[in-house]
């Protein structure tokens, strides 16, 4: 955990930094694989912007970091069982021939698909990820659970895997989804999913279904942290963005500043939205709990320098300090890939950092 704060100097940046600049060796044997059973004994590294210190602490002293009248911003999201393992029809939309000599077994070989965001507009589709992705084609069916409880069809493929699918309608899909699904945990935990990842891979305060994983900052903080926060007058308040593919997609540029991020599902409700914005009007700090917190208060200020109240899609990509002043300290987490949160602790920290 990497927590920001003491400042609101802006960090040196350059536009033309490149992507290989952020890379850096993290030992596998460094990588935990299981939680800890406290949350909150997870190092923290505290840096202190304005004098470029830094501090080795452990979360549970967070709030004492905090001064009354701090506001911090939590993502309420939650994660659901995203990722499903189902089976092909047995058939393909490309007939067998010489040229496709599959066997009829092959095709109906088993498939993992990943769920990473519903489409709003037509809410039994669904953005995924697909494996084997370059054999799953357009019109070709997939069916999940030993009574195929559920049944898609592939509507439209990407570059990376990416599909578009389409469920035929259930009235308790989303059950269906808790019974047949995985927790989807991060590529660099090397090991299946259990019972306990449902519970233990969430915020304490994650209430609105969406995600396909979890803003991993909030992991640290527990009912006590909460309370002792209160009890020194912080305020508190949430927002919901629900991560999606973005979270695992690799950079493919060479340059920071071209990368693109996929749109995620936010919402700030007015209520948050007028707390954010008299903290700012009455010098308070906002304390964005993660990446994804930031990310979704500064794309709702962007056009006026002020957080509206809305929802929609969020596709904002932070290389560089947005100067908005919303976010005069945070919190974020180590990843062990080459991904946008370390980019995260660059628009932050500096490239020190």
């Amino acid at each position: 955990m990497l927590t920001m704060g003491g400042g609101c100097q802006q960090p040196f940046y350059n536009a033309e930094v490149l992507v290989a600049e952020f890379d850096y060796r993290l030992p596998e044997e460094l990588i935990a694989q299981a939680p800890l059973a406290d949350r909150a004994a997870s190092r923290m590294l505290r840096l202190e912007r304005h004098s470029g210190n830094f501090r080795d602490l452990c979360f549970r002293d967070f709030p004492e970091l905090l001064r009354p009248g701090d506001l911090v911003v939590f993502n309420n999201t939650r994660v659901f069982p995203a990722r499903l393992y189902g089976r092909r029809s047995g058939s393909k939309s490309q007939a067998l021939s010489a040229k496709n000599p599959a066997s009829r077994e092959f095709l109906k070989g088993r498939v993992e698909v990943l769920l990473t965001r519903q489409v709003s507009e037509a809410p039994n589709e669904w953005e995924c990820l697909v494996r084997p992705g370059r054999k799953i084609g357009i019109g070709e069916k997939i069916f999940f659970g030993e009574g195929d409880e559920l049944a898609a069809e592939v509507l439209a493929r990407g570059t990376f895997g990416e599909r578009r699918i389409r469920f035929e309608p259930v009235a308790n899909f989303f059950e269906l989804v808790e019974k047949l699904g995985h927790v989807p945990l991060p590529p660099y935990i090397a090991r299946e999913d259990e019972r306990a990842d449902r519970d233990r891979y969430q915020t304490v305060y994650a209430r609105e279904r969406g995600s396909v994983a979890a803003p991993t900052a909030g992991l640290h903080f527990t009912p006590e942290i909460l309370s002792r926060m209160k009890h020194r007058g912080v305020e508190t308040t949430e927002i919901t963005l629900h991560v999606g593919l973005g979270t695992f997609q690799p950079v493919r540029v060479a340059k920071v500043e071209e990368h693109k991020l996929h749109s995620e599902t936010y919402s700030i409700p007015a209520e948050t939205a007028e707390k954010i914005n008299d903290a700012v009007d009455e010098k308070r700090r906002v304390v964005a709990v993660g990446t994804t917190t930031v990310r979704t208060l500064e794309f709702a200020a962007r056009d006026s320098g002020r957080v509206q109240a809305s929802s929609g899609e969020a596709d904002l990509f932070m290389p560089w300090p947005s100067g908005t002043g919303f976010t005069p300290m945070g919190t974020a987490c180590w990843w062990s890939e080459l991904l946008c949160r370390i980019r995260g602790g660059y628009t932050g920290g500096g490239v020190e950092l």
